[in-house]
């Protein structure tokens, strides 16, 4: 009678694209993004957001989410409510740190030879500027910013990058904190992780199925590991 294996085979690799959303994600910029957009709105006159409200808006494009949280501001407004946008913003950037684990994740699936991507809500200036001040420069294989793309929930970003890498849906994997993510990744036939201890509280992420919710970044860096 054949004996069982006592090695257990690790599951074949099932994504080839893994794809990050940015903010909520890999950095623990929630609680400020959320108090810029609330100075932002005070600053034009609008009514100000709860946390709830401007933090549900984080993830869109720039000008599409402060219409989104100041829907009492006039259209001839927005570029006002823009600029103190980012005046708040680049005060405080400096305070928004990497959530612990981040680097070690990433180069574990760089050294399983995934692709990586960002997929972001934020300007490509942002982005860039972003990855030059951090620990990810070169991290990346590629990227999409919301301004020079449609935003979230739009799939198109996600669309380009496997375009760009010539990674069919099936075998691509989307990784975020909002709703708007995980919808982005639904409507571009994506599978999709979502992170609990960003921008949307994760009761709200059921109703687009994700594989997975990840609690902390070493929960998601262990379901990786198992799983992608």
């Amino acid at each position: 009678m054949p004996q069982p294996n006592s090695l257990e085979r690790a599951p074949a690799r099932q994504f080839d694209l893994i794809a990050f959303d940015w903010d909520g994600t890999l950095f623990d910029s929630t609680a400020i993004i959320t108090r810029c957009i609330q100075l932002a709105v005070a600053d034009v006159g609008g009514t100000v957001p709860s946390d709830k409200e401007a933090a549900y808006v984080i993830g869109m494009g720039l000008m599409q989410a402060l219409a989104h949280a100041a829907p009492d501001v006039p259209v001839a407004k927005y570029p006002e409510l823009g600029a103190r946008y980012r005046f708040h913003y680049v005060a405080r950037q400096n305070d928004i740190v990497l959530f612990e684990g981040v680097l070690p994740m990433l180069a574990d699936l760089k050294s399983s030879h995934h692709r990586l991507a960002v997929a972001t809500g934020k300007s490509r200036r942002g982005l860039d500027e972003a990855l030059r001040t951090s620990q990810l420069a070169g991290r990346f294989d590629g990227s999409r910013t919301a301004d020079e793309t449609a935003g979230k929930p739009d799939p198109l970003m996600l669309r380009e990058l496997m375009a760009e890498f010539d990674v069919p849906p099936a075998r691509t994997l989307m990784i975020g904190d909002t709703t708007h993510d995980l919808q982005m990744a639904l409507n571009a036939g994506c599978a999709s992780v979502g992170v609990s201890y960003g921008a949307h509280e994760p009761g709200e992420f059921q109703a687009l199925a994700p594989r997975y919710v990840a609690h902390s970044v070493a929960d998601l860096h262990d379901w990786l590991l198992r799983r992608a």
